[in-house]
């Protein structure tokens, strides 16, 4: 089971995502999901971390991804309930995809749970709405940092609505950067 441990709180799990953590055999996760949400799962279940804080993607991190795939694979292979458990939703800028497509690949069945993105549950936490009738009418989420391998480059930041809400994930490193680039797309400077 790929699942979505939502933006941090226990009590924004969703309860299938609760359910299959309490039932898990294992749970292969990152640094990113909290203690709390990990104390969740069977007190039997192997809890197989593949990242510490402070590390950064780049050369390893291929090599990271492909050893999680293949650990969850070999774990469900042997006939474990396996819970990939990842910060947020796994299928918005988590790798959910790539997993998925790994494990179709290699003919292992697998369930997506979703969880609560980041940006919808920062603009909850702040009682601030991602659309607004009369304000913003989309909402657009955007990678503010990018795999140094993707074809095409980075975000096209001329293509987005001005308009609408734009949610840029990964982008505290590069805040400075990522507003000039809107700036040279055409964003009004005092964009809020």
């Amino acid at each position: 089971h790929i699942v979505g441990a939502g933006p941090g709180d226990p009590d924004l799990l969703t309860v299938r995502a609760l359910g299959l953590l309490r039932s898990a055999d294992a749970v292969v996760h990152d640094y990113l999901v909290p203690e709390e949400i990990l104390s969740l799962a069977h007190p039997k279940a192997a809890r197989i971390c593949y990242a510490r804080r402070g590390r950064t993607a780049g050369h390893g991190a291929a090599l990271k991804q492909a050893a999680i795939q293949h650990t969850m694979a070999r774990l469900a292979r042997e006939g474990k309930s396996v819970v990939r458990l990842k910060s947020g939703d796994p299928l918005t800028f988590g790798r959910g995809g790539e997993e998925a497509a790994y494990l179709a690949r290699e003919g292992v069945p697998f369930e997506i749970v979703p969880g609560i993105t980041a940006a919808a549950g920062c603009a909850a936490a702040a009682n601030l709405p991602l659309t607004h009738r009369g304000l913003s009418s989309s909402v657009t989420f955007a990678a503010g940092h990018e795999a140094g391998d993707k074809e095409g480059g980075g975000v096209d930041w001329k293509r987005l609505p001005a308009d609408g809400t734009l949610a840029i994930y990964m982008g505290v490193a590069r805040i400075e950067a990522v507003a000039r680039e809107l700036l040279e797309a055409g964003f009004p400077p005092d964009t809020p």
